[in-house]
């Protein structure tokens, strides 16, 4: 496989207050980039990865990363097993290293990791290696100890993350998930091919959406100004949204510091409502539309109770959504492919919060980009 290389570049901001904003309204354009030359009349042709041999014959997937890494193999995890019908196995890397697991045949790991450094995540693959399991990897780095290990590496063509919150590595690495998802059904054929088309055809107009998002970044920043003094919240999501929250709770928890927990909705009932009273911020993500009567059987729940509830939400469930006090509203888009969408709102409130409380958004506190111990 022929790698791009290019002369280093020393990272400006470009006018921007930090890394992190920067990189977030650079998204449209990166998640472009992970879509150049691989999506022919909205079918997804992966060949020319030379990932073929991997994905041949899988009966199973191991989805293995830390952090946001993991988030996004939850997603991968869903798009997979709806689309191609395999069942996939979502791990963080800092306990699957621990595991006696009981390997089997045809099945196949896939390690996601930003930086390619990640040392639980190489605990993982070499456990997977020396068990004879297969490694696809999935990186933002060229010749990382990750892309050398593993049997073969899908490179994210986000650029250099300078920001230790990492955003747009995290939608570039959805958009491999997606692109798994819909290259593996179609290679299956476990989904009819004007399905996998529609949906194609709307990943590949994710940059606009993207785009047509930052139109509310006012309305998103006058909400972080309501958190400046919190110091707890709730995230909610069903089905793929429940991975979206996790990922908006982690942003808000390591640029704030605010306590940020995220459930998957129908878990509130299971203790966590205990700790709603007035006044409780809840952040619920709601683009599934199949599932949106639900979430709002359990937000009607929240609000009985004193919670206020913001929610972002697709354009055609805004009067189902209408009882949450605030709305983030993002254009009406396949639910499968909404995750990508539906994070944006939830880094900028992350990073408005983060900024609005003096915090050094870009360099966190006890954080680094690459974790390199276990």
């Amino acid at each position: 496989m022929a790698i791009r290389q290019t002369d280093y570049v020393a990272p400006v901001k470009e006018g921007y207050a930090h890394f992190m904003l920067k990189e977030i309204h650079e998204q449209p354009l990166t998640v472009r980039r992970e879509l150049e030359g691989r999506i022919q009349d909205g079918l997804v042709d992966l060949s020319a990865l030379e990932i073929d041999e991997l994905l041949t014959g899988i009966n199973k997937i191991y989805m293995v990363g830390c952090g946001t890494a993991y988030h996004a193999g939850l997603v991968g995890r869903a798009a997979i097993e709806k689309l191609a019908r395999i069942p996939v196995e979502s791990d963080i890397a800092s306990e699957f290293g621990y595991r006696d697991i009981p390997w089997g045949k045809d099945e196949l790991m896939i390690v996601i990791s930003q930086s390619g450094e990640t040392a639980d995540t190489l605990v993982a693959l070499r456990e997977a290696k020396k068990h004879g399991t297969k490694v696809l990897a999935v990186t933002n780095v060229v010749g990382s100890s990750i892309a050398l290990e593993a049997d073969k590496v899908i490179y994210t063509h986000a650029g250099p993350e300078i920001s230790i919150a990492s955003t747009k590595a995290y939608t570039s690495q959805l958009l491999i998930m997606y692109q798994l998802a819909l290259y593996l059904a179609r290679q299956r054929g476990t989904m009819e091919e004007e399905e996998l088309k529609k949906i194609g055809n709307e990943l590949n107009r994710i940059d606009t959406h993207i785009d047509t998002i930052f139109l509310q970044e006012e309305k998103i920043k006058q909400l972080a100004e309501r958190f400046t003094h919190v110091q707890n919240a709730f995230f909610l999501g069903r089905g793929f949204d429940c991975a979206v929250a996790m990922e908006g709770a982690l942003k808000l928890k390591e640029t704030s510091y605010i306590h940020s927990e995220a459930y998957a909705t129908g878990e509130l009932k299971h203790g966590p409502i205990a700790l709603i009273t007035d006044g409780v911020p809840v952040i619920t993500v709601i683009t599934q539309d199949h599932l949106a009567e639900k979430a709002m059987v359990n937000i009607n729940e929240i609000k009985s109770r004193g919670g206020t509830v913001f929610a972002v939400c697709k354009e055609n469930l805004q009067m189902l959504c209408q009882n949450c006090d605030e709305l983030i509203l993002i254009p009406d888009i396949h639910p499968v492919v909404a995750p990508v969408a539906a994070v944006v709102p939830l880094q900028l409130f992350a990073y408005y919060v983060a900024v609005l409380r003096g915090n050094d958004v870009d360099q966190p506190r006890n954080l680094s980009k690459s974790v390199m111990i276990e």
